[in-house]
């Protein structure tokens, strides 16, 4: 029997938890390898388990074009046909993926690349029709991620870098967003880790005033975020992101944070980053 289990049987406390950072970056790091290249650099440098997930940036749209093939957008999603899937798939799961999986090898990360096909990893469901048809877009639902099978891959040592491609189950792939697929995979995991999701993105955080960066807020609890609401400060575009957050919060996840990928390495030298969303205050 090894020490954790026999700590447990003679104190009578439950084992600590191991800490998880899930990370999500976006296109303003995706689309400039300067700042992927730091952003990297930081991220491996981050203490414990970590989980990295990525869209496609720019990239699959110019791909697309290159090939002749239209993207449409409708509020900011992408209409996802057979063509433009063969394009994300290529771009998200092959070269925006093992481009990042051979930065961070580089680095001395034992980086690993995957789709939610991968490993079973993440399944969804095909968005069903409404008023608009998404087409192949995946929507994550309850129970679809495995993170048993992820668990199994860290502790053994890998980092498992995710794109923005799931899988139906039944053979299909499906383009997924990946702010969906990071803040699922926190609440998942929440269950065996100790699990901090951070959203890496253009600004420093939740902003009082978004044309100025050092109004940056740096702690929300859900009391705070309503009167912040109430005062116009949070509107717009924000709501979803930091509605996602506070659920991802209430399901298990430790807290959410939301900042400029450019300072992340502030957390290894334990310093404020960016805006923290928690439970409580």
């Amino acid at each position: 029997m090894n020490k954790i289990d026999t700590d447990h049987i003679k104190t009578g406390k439950l084992p600590s938890k191991k800490s998880l950072y899930i990370i999500k970056i976006g296109g303003n790091v995706i689309d400039n390898s300067e700042n992927l290249y730091h952003f990297l650099k930081d991220f491996e440098a981050l203490d414990g388990l970590k989980i990295l997930v990525h869209g496609g940036g720019k990239v699959a749209t110019q791909m697309a074009e290159d090939l002749g093939i239209e993207s449409k957008m409708v509020d900011g999603r992408r209409i996802t046909d057979i063509e433009t899937l063969r394009v994300v798939t290529m771009v998200y799961g092959g070269l925006i993926n093992k481009n990042i999986v051979a930065q961070l090898q580089r680095f001395g990360n034992n980086a690993i690349g995957l789709t939610g096909a991968d490993g079973n990893f993440i399944k969804a469901v095909k968005r069903p029709v409404k008023t608009i048809d998404y087409g192949f877009v995946g929507d994550i639902v309850k129970d679809s991620i495995n993170p048993e099978n992820i668990s199994r891959l860290m502790e053994a040592g890998f980092t498992p870098v995710f794109c923005a491609i799931t899988h139906d189950g039944e053979g299909q792939l499906l383009n997924t967003n990946a702010d969906t697929i990071a803040s699922a995979l926190a609440v998942s995991l929440s269950g065996l880790y100790e699990t901090t999701l951070i959203y890496c993105f253009e600004k420093k955080g939740v902003l009082k005033d978004i044309n100025d960066e050092e109004s940056l807020i740096r702690e929300i609890n859900p009391q705070h975020y309503e009167e912040l609401k109430v005062e116009r400060i949070i509107h717009s575009g924000m709501l979803p992101k930091l509605d996602n957050a506070f659920t991802a919060i209430a399901c298990g996840v430790k807290a959410v944070i939301i900042g400029k990928s450019d300072d992340l390495g502030q957390l290894k030298d334990n310093k404020p980053f960016g805006t923290r969303l928690t439970k409580s205050a």
